[in-house]
């Protein structure tokens, strides 16, 4: 009779031993995040903390999103160290347009096999880039799923939660006709689109320089803290992340009521060059483009027109360089040359 030799969690191809490594490896970065409100440390069933104090009637605000195909371009080109910030941007971003405060974030890193070292690299990531944006790292979840996933590639998701005061919400009901659109850069396509940019890559013929991968790669940006400092300055009436769908489908979901639309002049920015790039090598029309990516405009914030210029000085103190793109206008209004109507 042969003895069959016992099978073990690692002989299926995980090894907790791994995210064991993982967890005391980024220990350090988690806990550079905390805020005085976190109870316990990293590595519980489940994080607590108390709600930040001087709020009198505190709202809580979630997001979840992840980073998308742009992985795909991080894993081509070893890129892991900034995919992090994508996946804490796409969720705190999204928050921060309802006015909220990114108070938590959670993460969840799956991969079929691991490895301790780019796990760690995008997980340090995700800490520093929660660290921008004044949120604590509280937790999150690394799953090991052997033959789910190709080797060397893993998946990305984020929970962001905000608090905001009640009466402080900004839920696009103030929004009218005059009031104005300040534009703040993004730093490239940010994480939407990568679906169509990978087919381009593919399909264009023509590669991609260094300084276009770059671009392609740059993390997106995090609105957070220049955004919150106007917020204390000046009323705001809406907000608006541009993520996938660009601004045809981000900009009417400020609108609370029928009516109105905004009127962007599209020539009150300059393109960054890699969305050139991508426009001549598909031969995509400037429809598409706008229809899918934020063409160098990441966030939009609106506002009554006497507050511009005290908003865009705030804005400037605080590391932006905000742009004044168009305004609020009747849905019925016609476009007029290099702008767009978008109700």
């Amino acid at each position: 009779m042969t003895d069959k030799r016992s099978l073990t969690y690692k002989d299926a191809g995980v090894d907790t031993h791994a995210g064991q490594d993982l967890v005391n490896r980024i220990k350090g970065a988690a806990k550079r995040t905390a805020r005085p409100e976190m109870l316990g440390g990293l590595g519980g069933f489940a994080a607590m903390a108390e709600i930040p104090a001087g709020y009198r009637r505190p709202v809580i605000v979630t997001g979840t999103d992840g980073v998308g195909t742009k992985l795909k371009l991080a894993f081509d080109h070893d890129r892991h160290d900034t995919v992090g910030q994508d996946l804490v941007a796409m969720c705190v971003n999204d928050i921060l347009v309802n006015g909220a405060e990114p108070f938590l974030f959670l993460d969840y890193y799956a991969t079929g096999k691991l490895d301790v070292d780019t796990a760690a690299r995008v997980i340090i990531g995700i800490a520093r880039a929660c660290e921008l944006a004044g949120c604590t790292l509280a937790g999150g979840e690394t799953a090991e799923m052997p033959g789910f996933y190709q080797p060397g590639e893993y998946d990305l998701a984020g929970f962001a939660i905000g608090i905001v005061e009640k009466d402080e919400i900004i839920d696009g009901t103030k929004i009218d006709t005059g009031n104005v659109l300040i534009g703040l850069p993004s730093s490239g396509p940010h994480s939407n689109g990568y679906s169509l940019i990978r087919r381009l890559l593919e399909s264009g013929g023509s590669k991609p320089t260094a300084t276009i991968l770059d671009q392609l790669l740059m993390p997106t940006r995090i609105y957070v803290k220049s955004v919150r400092a106007m917020l204390k300055a000046v009323p705001v009436h809406g907000m608006v992340h541009i993520t996938g769908g660009g601004f045809w489908e981000n900009v009417p979901r400020m609108f609370q009521r029928s009516g109105l639309a905004a009127r962007i002049d599209i020539t009150r920015w300059q393109w960054p060059e890699v969305f050139s790039f991508l426009q001549q090598v598909g031969n995509v029309e400037t429809r598409e483009m706008l229809a899918t990516f934020n063409c160098g405009i990441g966030f939009i914030i609106c506002l009554p027109a006497d507050q511009a210029n005290k908003a865009m000085d705030v804005l400037r103190d605080n590391g932006e360089t905000p742009l004044l793109i168009g305004n609020i206008v009747s849905a019925d209004t016609e476009a007029r040359a290099h702008e767009i109507i978008v109700a």
